[in-house]
């Protein structure tokens, strides 16, 4: 069997790396500041208006750019240094944050601007992420790939745990508090950014580009269409996260199921990535290397199960361990999908198939906030939780059966890039 230490780099030795570990730390410091300021607006809007519907539109607000822009941005991503484009979305984040942070400290209790300052994130991260993952594919060996997505998974799963905590804390302290220092943070990850190499952002460029068109903007949609394993990879998690998302629904659990304030309330979506730092770890240690098809959909199945758990708990505690048992479930299922998608995508295709991938995966996140808070103003926050997790593990069954090319992948090696 392949995999043996002289092919896959140990974790440390690639950490050793200067352009890999200066990506990371932009990554952490990033998701850092995405974590205080999602506590922070989940916790406000809630908090002015009491109603369900509105963390739902928070998340429409977030998720509307990365539909619109999804085209452009991949395709700036894949003409254009994307150091440069990372910084230049990390710039405009820091702007948002720090409107946000003025916003509060005037006592608003509107919640317009929440929504507003929401699609203004959304459309600096619809150009920021197509451009940033393929930075990290050009930092690596196809060989180091799956060592680099699991430390990647774990760098952004523990700002999962630090940012939230960290959120909830600034919180109950003030309202501008949490926005400015997300955006130090920012800050921090744009001058990480700005280490990293010219040619890893540069690479992929092509000295002869042929003038923009439409077809050429659209390649990264035709090649998901007309490769059966990358459309089953990205599509899954869009569904099941779509439907079984619980997290947008933690300040209403927090307030109204399980009573506690907002401390208590970081620490449940802290608790979401501890269990995927743990599983995390082990797979930067020891990737998975035979049946990695099949642990994608036993993964989507696990989480939908746990949200079922989730959903039904009424006890503090067993609602921290099952977010943690859910998120370290989804962690298996990112760590494969990370590495399939780069490894069957040409690398003049990345940050196309990248974006389309932000709308399908990332964005549907947003899109499931918003999901979740229509089906809570309609049946509940229990029901629509509990709900989500059935059919998160109905849709594993489901795209099992329908995409054999998936399933049947046995080892990341066997992949090569799909015909353009």
């Amino acid at each position: 069997m392949k995999g043996t230490a002289s092919t896959y780099h140990g974790a440390v030795t690639l950490l050793r790396d200067r352009t890999v570990f200066l990506l990371l730390a932009s990554q952490l410091l990033t998701s850092l500041a995405m974590g205080v300021m999602t506590v922070a607006l989940g916790w406000q809007g809630y908090e002015r208006s009491h109603d369900t519907l509105v963390l739902g539109l928070i998340g429409l607000a977030e998720f509307v750019p990365a539909l619109v822009l999804a085209i452009p941005a991949g395709h700036v991503a894949d003409r254009h240094d994307r150091r440069l484009i990372v910084i230049a979305g990390l710039g405009v984040t820091v702007a948002v944050l720090l409107a946000l942070a003025f916003d509060a400290s005037t006592n608003d209790r509107a919640v317009w601007p929440l929504y507003a300052l929401a699609l203004a994130a959304g459309g600096a991260f619809s150009f920021l992420s197509p451009a940033f993952n393929p930075l990290l594919v050009a930092a690596v060996s196809n060989a180091s790939l799956a060592r680099l997505m699991a430390l990647s998974a774990v760098t952004w799963q523990s700002a999962n745990i630090v940012g939230p905590a960290v959120g909830g804390v600034l919180q109950s302290l003030g309202d501008p508090q949490p926005y400015l220092a997300a955006a130090l943070l920012a800050t921090l990850a744009v001058i990480a950014t700005l280490g990293v190499p010219a040619r890893v952002g540069t690479a992929h460029v092509e000295d002869d580009r042929e003038r923009a068109t439409l077809g050429e903007a659209l390649a990264g949609v035709r090649l998901i269409l007309a490769t059966p394993a990358l459309l089953a990879a990205i599509s899954l998690d869009l569904v099941a996260v779509l439907l079984g998302g619980a997290t947008a629904l933690l300040p209403v659990f927090s307030q109204d199921v399980l009573h506690v304030g907002a401390t208590e309330n970081g620490l449940l979506r802290s608790a979401s990535g501890a269990g995927a730092v743990a599983v995390g770890v082990l797979l930067a240690a020891r990737p998975i290397r035979r049946h990695v098809g099949s642990w994608l959909f036993v993964a989507v199945a696990v989480y939908g199960a746990f949200t079922v758990v989730f959903g039904f708990s009424r006890t503090y505690v067993v609602s921290l361990i099952a977010l943690a048992a859910l998120a370290g479930a989804d962690m298996i299922s990112v760590f494969v999908r990370a590495t399939i998608v780069p490894l069957l995508t040409p690398p003049a295709l990345r940050g196309r198939v990248g974006a389309v991938e932000r709308v399908f995966i990332g964005a549907s996140n947003e899109l499931g906030a918003f999901e979740s808070g229509v089906a809570a103003a309609l049946i509940g926050p229990v029901g629509a939780v509990v709900i989500g997790g059935i059919a998160s593990v109905v849709v594993a069954v489901a795209w099992a059966w329908r995409f054999p090319s998936l399933r049947n992948v046995d080892r990341f090696e066997d992949l090569e890039p799909a015909s353009v």
